[in-house]
C-alpha cells in the first residue's frame, strides 16, 4: 500500500468509484470526482492533473489481487468507465460499501450541525478525521438541526470526563447543587450521559460510598485525584436506567411500579408514537390509556405535568396523589385570591 498521504487519499476516493455499481465513472468524471474531494478536505492547491490520475489508476492496477482487474468498459462517444471486475470488491479491507458511504455521509452531516457551537473542539476533530479517512465532506446545504442550548453551561468539561471515564482516571469534582450548596468529591467516573439537553457523569463518589452523578452544568472545576482508580465491578449501565424515565437512579427501597395513564383523544396519538419509556403498553386505544413499568422519578412527574390537562394518572393511587399535590400547588400560583377564598369557606 502506497505511504504518501495524499495519494493514499486519492487511491481511496478512486476505489469507491471502481467498486459502485450504481454510477458509471469515465475519466473526465474520476478526474472531477477526486479533485472535488481534494478541494473540499484539503484545499484547491491539492488538486491533481491528467498524468497524475493515470498515475494513480495504473498503481491500483498494481495492488488487485489475483482474479480481480479493473476494466474499462466502452461507455459513450469513444469514452469509457471504469469499474472493478467484482461488485462491492476493496482495495481497502475496511473500507465501506457504497451504501455505508451514503449512511456515513448523513451521519456526519448531522454531526456537522454542531460545528461553530462552543466547546465543541473534540467534536470538529471527529468530524475532521470521518471527513479525510473516507473522502466525505458534509452538504453545505442547511439541512438536519438538533436541539441544543448553546447557552448551556459545563460543556467544556464534556471532553474532560469522557476521556477520564474512558482511561480509568480518579478525579476531584468541585461542585455547586441546585440550591447553591457547595461540594468536594472524590469521583472515579464510569459513565456519561445526556438527557434533557443536559449532560450528566455518573461513578462512584467516595465521601458517600456509592454511586452519583454529576450534572455538568454544576461543575465548578475538575482535577486529578492522587488516588488509586476504582474501577466498576457492579453495574452494567448499558441496563442500568431500564426503569426510570431520565436519570435519577431512586433509592433500593423505591420498587418498579405499573403506573397508568389516561390521554384526551388529541393527545393520544402522539404519546403511542413517542413513547415516554420502552415498557409503554397500550391498554385501550377506546380509553386512550397506556400503562408503563416504571420506578417513579422526578423527570417522570415532569414529564407527566409536561402534557398538562391532557393526562390523568389514574393509579397507583399514591402516585396520582403526589401528582395532584403537584397541580394544587401550580393553581396556588396562577389563582391565589380564589384559593384564599376556597380556604377560608
Amino acid at each position: 500500500m502506497p505511504v504518501n498521504k495524499n495519494a493514499q487519499f486519492r487511491y481511496q476516493i478512486l476505489d469507491r468509484c471502481f467498486s459502485d455499481f450504481r454510477h458509471k465513472y469515465d475519466f473526465d468524471t474520476l478526474l472531477e470526482k477526486v479533485n472535488d474531494h481534494l478541494e473540499d478536505v484539503q484545499g484547491g492547491d491539492s488538486m491533481i492533473g491528467i498524468r497524475q490520475l493515470r498515475g494513480d489508476i495504473n498503481a491500483i492496477r498494481k495492488m488487485l489481487p489475483d482474479g480481480i482487474y479493473l476494466d474499462a468498459k466502452p461507455y459513450y462517444d469513444k469514452k469509457c468507465y471504469y469499474r472493478y471486475s467484482e461488485r462491492d470488491f476493496s482495495i481497502f479491507q475496511n473500507e465501506l460499501s457504497p451504501d455505508e458511504v451514503q449512511k456515513l455521509r448523513s451521519t456526519i452531516e448531522m454531526l456537522s450541525r454542531y460545528r461553530g457551537v462552543p466547546n465543541k473542539a473534540w467534536l470538529e476533530e471527529v468530524i475532521s478525521n470521518l471527513e479525510y479517512r473516507f473522502g466525505i465532506k458534509s452538504n453545505s446545504d442547511n439541512v438536519v438541526a438538533f436541539e441544543q442550548n448553546e447557552q448551556l453551561k459545563g460543556l467544556e468539561f464534556l471532553s474532560e470526563v469522557i476521556d477520564t471515564a474512558v482511561n480509568h482516571i480518579p478525579i476531584i469534582i468541585y461542585y455547586k447543587t441546585y440550591k447553591g450548596k457547595e461540594l468536594t468529591s472524590t469521583f472515579h467516573p464510569y459513565h456519561v450521559r445526556q438527557y434533557n439537553n443536559r449532560w450528566f457523569l455518573f461513578g462512584y463518589e467516595e465521601e458517600s460510598g456509592k454511586i452519583a452523578n454529576k450534572a455538568l452544568d454544576r461543575i465548578q472545576h475538575i482535577s486529578l485525584a492522587n488516588v488509586p482508580f476504582i474501577p466498576n465491578s457492579t453495574i452494567d449501565f448499558g441496563h442500568f436506567f431500564d426503569d426510570v424515565v431520565g436519570v435519577s437512579i431512586p433509592n433500593d427501597d423505591i420498587h418498579k411500579e405499573t403506573i397508568i395513564l389516561q390521554f384526551t383523544e388529541t393527545r393520544f396519538p402522539y404519546v403511542t408514537s413517542k413513547p415516554i419509556h420502552k415498557s409503554q403498553t397500550i391498554l385501550s386505544e377506546k380509553e386512550c390509556t397506556i400503562s408503563l413499568e416504571v420506578k417513579p422519578t422526578r423527570e417522570l412527574e415532569q414529564q407527566i405535568l409536561s402534557f398538562g390537562s391532557d393526562v390523568e394518572v389514574l393509579l397507583p393511587e399514591a402516585f396520582r396523589a403526589k401528582i395532584g399535590r403537584k397541580i394544587a400547588d401550580i393553581y396556588k400560583n396562577y389563582f391565589p385570591v380564589q384559593n384564599e377564598c376556597t380556604d377560608g369557606m
